[in-house]
């Protein structure tokens, strides 16, 4: 099995990579490109390209942000020659193809673009409106926006068909994966340079439709939902990741949010506020972690706590009371599970989306997906990806525990019409990794 596993992650890996159909399509060239921001996102796409041989201009806000982004990236180089993987002849070489500054002009010459600023749409904006001015003809517009409509950041320029979401996964310059975001209107030459540049970045490329959270942070949101109503009913987040990390995940959700920062996904979660389902049940947990400041790592507390500056989170009693008192707000009478129960509760959660997001074409394929969860969350390779780990389970299976879910909470735990089709027609996800070239491009709009 464990043989089984390694050729379906190479195999499913080139088959991302591959794009059915754009076969014939010529990629746009680049080799000078301008990166928008310069904070820890920003200087590691910037160190990503020069470490292919490209030129980089990056562009942030002010002077003195303009040089605070150059020093973000020195610093990782400096930091390889630290470890005797640069020479210093190397920094420099490498270093004279990168400036920084603070006018949008010194981007005219540049034949990709790729912005990085603040995840709010009104910044992302501005940022377009600038470059759609500035830029030549024909230069590829690229957002790395994690969540927001690329089809609607694209119509604030006048050229939609160059403007394609480029979403790398932080640190930028060590982390595989790059989520390639294919607005409606989009040049099928554009979506090709993308995919060239990941393969000149090695990175490992997957199409994703446009939708909130794109194929990686859509089933992050979702599984992570999981997680904590097995919280708010009665396991602990330190019981939670343990379980996790027995399954085979580096670390587990809590400890991952931790990593991350409590701040960013509580102001996703304040953005959504007004849309979310009144009917929809939703743990407030977090949101009195943040209301405290208590941020994760960076703020020295979280789930966990990080005293003088460890990494390593110690089990706090207080989060444990404020989990109390939330299940006593909400009426919860906390119960045991097994780690085995956490377990199966996270993954069919997640593979109930990866479904959904088939179903909807936003990924082309199950082993989209797979390759997403693999190199951008971590995903144990051993266990070949979400779907592929349920087909080894048994979609009937695992289609049994999602309807006896239900029975607790039939908004979230509502199955996927693909998961009850295959099931239906006795097929696996497998069977749909397969699919021709010609329908693969029919559902990728191209």
């Amino acid at each position: 099995m464990a043989h089984d596993v390694q050729s379906y992650v190479q195999w499913a890996q080139q088959q991302a990579a591959a794009l059915p159909g754009f076969e014939a399509v010529e990629p746009r060239a680049v080799e000078y490109v301008g990166v928008i921001g310069g904070g820890t996102m920003g200087a590691g796409i910037a160190v990503a390209l020069l470490q292919a041989g490209l030129q980089v201009h990056m562009v942030e806000r002010d002077a003195s942000a303009a040089q605070k982004g150059y020093a973000n990236v020195e610093k990782v180089f400096s930091g390889m020659v630290s470890k005797g993987k640069l020479s210093e002849q190397g920094k420099a070489d490498t270093l004279a193809r990168f400036d920084s500054g603070c006018e949008y002009a010194a981007l005219g010459e540049v034949d990709l673009v790729i912005e990085a600023a603040f995840e709010d749409m009104a910044v992302k904006q501005s940022v377009f409106e600038a470059l759609d001015t500035v830029c030549k003809p024909g230069a590829v517009l690229a957002t790395n926006t994690s969540y927001l409509d690329i089809d609607v950041i694209a119509g604030y320029t006048q050229r939609a068909q160059d403007v394609i979401g480029l979403h790398f996964f932080s640190p930028a310059h060590i982390m595989k994966l790059l989520e390639v975001v294919v607005p409606t209107k989009v040049a099928p030459e554009v979506v090709a340079t993308a995919f060239a540049l990941a393969k000149r970045l090695g990175k490992v490329p997957v199409r994703a439709g446009v939708c909130d959270g794109f194929i990686g942070n859509r089933m992050l949101a979702v599984y992570r939902q999981a997680a904590e109503f097995a919280m708010e009913d009665g396991a602990t987040p330190y019981q939670i990741d343990e379980a996790l990390r027995a399954f085979g995940f580096a670390m587990g959700p809590f400890q991952v949010a931790d990593l991350a920062g409590g701040d960013i996904g509580w102001a996703t979660r304040k953005r959504r506020a007004a849309t979310r389902d009144p009917q929809a049940r939703y743990v407030q947990i977090a949101d009195r972690l943040c209301e405290r400041g208590w941020f994760g790592q960076k703020t020295g507390r979280g789930y966990y706590l990080y005293e003088n500056g460890s990494r390593n989170g110690a089990h706090d009693e207080q989060v444990l009371q404020i989990i109390d008192a939330e299940r006593l707000r909400a009426g919860v009478v906390p119960r045991t599970f097994t780690n085995e129960e956490i377990v199966r509760r996270y993954m069919v959660a997640m593979v109930n989306e990866g479904a959904n997001i088939v179903h909807e074409g936003v990924a082309l394929r199950p082993l989209d997906v797979d390759v997403t969860l693999l190199y951008g969350y971590g995903f144990p390779r051993e266990k070949g990806g979400p779907m592929f780990w349920a087909d080894a389970q048994g979609l009937p299976e695992v289609l049994a525990d999602i309807e006896r879910y239900a029975k607790e909470d039939a908004l979230f735990w509502k199955p996927s019409p693909l998961l009850r089709q295959l099931v239906a027609q006795g097929q696996k996800f497998e069977s749909l990794n397969g699919a021709s070239a010609a329908t693969a491009v029919a559902r990728a709009g191209a």
